[in-house]
């Protein structure tokens, strides 16, 4: 069964393709934080990059965004940033005294939120309907995102001054969370080389148009999931909720999303079926920041995921 290829287009997996050699332009030996990013995009759903600042995270977003034909908007985030700097407001149009609506940065295909831990809770909170409900309230009006809608979020370290953790409600919304980590030693020598005389980010160009992007999501709900590898999710997930190491278990929105996001691995793979290597590789990735460890057993993302590995090694593998 792992040796079949799926019906998977060719096309489509060409063009998967020419959007990782963009990223790769830009973002130096990172291949697996790349297929990351790819697979959000191709699931429709959120992503949040956590690491130091410096490692690229905003430029791996920009990237993105500069490798699709999408709507990109950045908002950075500061602490006095309001609900209304993202989402827009009415103004009064003096000719004849009625109101018009200016939209806000949040109404387009690809939103980055920069540093989003800078933000205050009461602004951190106004983006979970948009990233759960792909719509916003704003002034007592429903208005409905147009699709695709992805947001990438970056955020420092918790550690950092100046930041907000993020609640538990709000890092249940991103199907991933990831980090870029340092670049080695010839990657970094690499990148000095590269930017010396002008930035990679210049010479990107689109290679998915919007209609791409909003087929390949089509296709990647499409993959087919058996029964068995779904209840293999399922009993990770039930796992996370009886491991003494973990005070906090995984929800069940933690079981739609890995059920998305082997989906997506198994189609960036070129299979047209899910198996247990896709949940097993993308688990610790979408399951880390919806559980939150006992005292003693570490506050990080690394360790976090070292549980979740752990876990899904316990698990029996269905045949």
């Amino acid at each position: 069964m792992e040796s079949s290829k799926s019906e998977v287009d060719a096309k489509v997996l060409s063009q998967i393709q020419a959007l990782r050699d963009n990223l790769a332009r830009v973002i130096l030996g990172k291949a697996e934080v790349v297929d990351q990013v790819i697979l959000g995009l191709i699931s429709g759903e959120s992503i949040l990059i956590e690491d130091v600042p410096g490692v690229g995270k905003t430029t791996l977003a920009k990237a993105l965004a500069g490798s699709v034909a999408l709507e990109f908007q950045r908002v950075q985030c500061t602490p006095d940033l309001l609900p209304a700097d993202i989402f827009g407001f009415s103004i009064l149009n003096p000719a004849d005294g009625s109101f018009v609506f200016r939209p806000g940065p949040i109404f387009c295909n690809v939103l980055l939120v920069d540093e989003i831990n800078r933000a205050s809770p009461r602004t951190q909170s106004a983006l979970l309907e948009a990233m759960a409900e792909q719509q916003v309230t704003v002034e007592g009006t429903l208005r409905r995102l147009e699709p695709p809608f992805v947001v990438i979020a970056t955020q420092n370290p918790s550690t950092h001054q100046g930041t907000f953790p993020l609640p538990e409600s709000q890092l249940d919304r991103f199907l991933l969370q990831i980090s870029i980590d340092y670049p080695s030693a010839d990657a970094e020598v690499e990148i000095l080389f590269s930017q010396a005389l002008e930035d990679p980010m210049e010479q990107l160009s689109p290679v998915l148009s919007k209609t791409d992007v909003v087929t390949c999501q089509e296709r990647v709900r499409k993959i087919h999931v058996e029964k068995a590898v779904a209840e293999y999710m399922v009993a990770i997930i039930h796992l996370t909720r009886n491991d003494d190491r973990i005070a906090l278990g995984a929800s069940p929105r933690g079981s739609k999303m890995l059920f998305r996001a082997s989906q997506a691995t198994a189609f960036l793979a070129g299979r047209n079926f899910v198996i247990p290597d896709d949940v097993q590789q993308i688990a610790p990735f979408v399951l880390s920041h919806r559980i939150e460890l006992e005292r003693g057993f570490g506050r990080n993302v690394e360790s976090s995921q070292s549980v979740i590995r752990d876990i899904v090694e316990q698990v029996t593998v269905p045949v």
